[in-house]
């Protein structure tokens, strides 16, 4: 496919190369290990060890809730309702969306399937760096719109002090308990249990290395909503777009952490130069821009095309999770490309939105993981089950012949006896092995239609 690349993602940084390698996964293993075995205590030890937070309770009550949200302006609630407000009507209208049915395949044979909601998630809100509250809109407003009866939500604390926002959040979005507790000793107690932590059956949130491991080693013990890496972005921008926002906002991403991958492909050579300029020198006056020049620097690329078509293909190869298309007809995304977590169109719109207002969920596939799944959505809180009822007697013993038949092809003969039992009570078929080994109840009972 004819492009070239005017920047390339360069090899990791000397200091990083030279970093001691950190066991990720057996650090996590061994927390999970003894979380499991010894419960609050192991916790608190994780908790006093990694965040330097030891409360007496790690759960905060009522009254601490309203001290929180007290502690707030009155335009930061605002702004959180109004935001939760916009996660709600796009979350009930995929709610909307799913539907039960029950369908009578032939007369006389029922089949139906019902949406059910997870009982029970832990939503992992994540601190650090950042407090993002916008997680719990996106995690635990989400799950009680797909009707999750009882949700936990953790966050950690903030230098040492509750996050007020990040709990003002979690308790408008509906949280049933929030934890002042972070890293992997929230997600495993979350998922295991403990003394004072209810044990919940899905995990949601994103989070860092470790709260990610954390998630991959319980998976299967408990649900999660994705395997998710580093924040990406990646702009498709045409002759028309204005270097400028494509500079901003592939900055506005790469300020996540020093692992974002940011992408600009276009089909101008004009345009990429032009962002590649505007991206040194805007990293200059960005408040995080020492954390965000080392994505830019290590993992960013700007790939020109000769075509805007061939720009799509590229970025279908990419398979982004933030694909922003700033062209001058932006809805032709919707038909040239298929990969992609979520599709931000047009210069009024933007990824930041995305993240932080606009409604539509925030949690999103990363590492090519868009060619196979999509995002956090209220589906993702719904078990989709089924149920069978064959009401008419003929299509009953019609199904057993063809059970039988089907069974034996495969060797399952105790699955075919199943089949054949049916056609016998129904259509007074014969088979030996009813005839020797079935005999009267002492009760005089032949079973729920009696062999004819």
């Amino acid at each position: 496919m004819p492009h070239y690349r005017l920047k390339s993602i360069q090899e990791q940084s000397t200091s990083a190369k030279s970093a001691p390698s950190i066991d990720v996964p057996g650090i996590v293993r061994d927390v999970i290990a003894d979380i499991r075995q010894n419960g609050d205590s192991a916790v608190r030890k994780y908790s006093e060890k990694f965040d330097k937070w030891s409360p007496a309770s790690f759960k905060l009550s009522e009254k601490e809730i309203q001290e929180a949200i007290a502690a707030l302006p009155q335009q930061t609630l605002d702004d959180i309702k109004a935001v939760q407000a916009n996660v709600r009507k796009f979350a009930e209208a995929q709610l909307a969306s799913i539907k039960d049915f029950e369908l009578e395949i032939e007369p006389g044979v029922f089949l139906g399937q019902k949406n059910l909601p997870i009982d029970a998630v832990g939503c992992y809100i994540p601190g650090g760096r950042y407090a993002l509250l916008a997680s719990a809109h996106m995690t635990i407003l989400t799950a009680k719109v797909a009707g999750v009866r009882h949700v936990v939500a953790a966050t950690p604390p903030i230098n040492g002090k509750i996050p007020n926002a990040t709990v003002a959040a979690m308790y408008y979005a509906g949280a049933d308990d929030i934890f002042i507790l972070g890293g992997v000793q929230a997600v495993a107690a979350m998922a295991v249990g403990t003394e004072t932590i209810a044990k919940t059956h899905f995990l949601a949130g994103p989070g860092n290395a470790f709260v990610a491991e954390a998630k991959r080693q319980l998976f299967g013990e408990v649900g999660i909503d994705l395997f998710a890496g580093p924040t990406e972005v990646l702009v498709v921008a045409d002759e028309h777009a204005d270097p400028y926002m494509c500079a901003v906002d592939l900055l506005s991403q790469c300020e996540h952490g020093p692992d974002t991958p940011a992408q600009l492909i276009t089909n101008s050579e004009s345009v990429a130069k032009a962002t590649i300029k505007y991206c040194d020198e805007l990293l200059k006056v960005l408040p995080t821009g020492a954390v965000a020049s080392v994505s830019w620097s290590t993992l960013g690329e700007v790939i020109v095309c000769d075509t805007i078509d061939e720009a799509y293909a590229v970025a279908d190869e990419y398979a982004s999770e933030h694909v922003e298309i700033l062209t001058q007809t932006p809805r032709d995304a919707l038909k040239k490309m298929s990969n992609y977590g979520a599709l931000f169109l047009g210069a009024n719109t933007c990824v930041s939105y995305g993240d932080k207002c606009i409604g539509t969920n925030h949690v999103l596939p990363t590492r090519k993981a868009a060619r196979y799944t999509g995002g956090l959505w209220v589906g993702k809180y719904l078990r989709t089950t089924t149920y069978q009822e064959v009401q008419n007697n003929e299509a009953s013993g019609k199904l057993g012949r063809l059970c039988g038949r089907s069974a034996r092809a495969e060797l399952f003969e105790g699955h075919a006896r199943s089949g054949d039992l049916r056609a016998a009570n129904n259509l007074n078929d014969k088979f030996d092995w009813i005839e020797q080994t079935r005999k009267p109840a002492s009760n005089g009972a032949n079973g729920v239609n009696g062999v004819h």
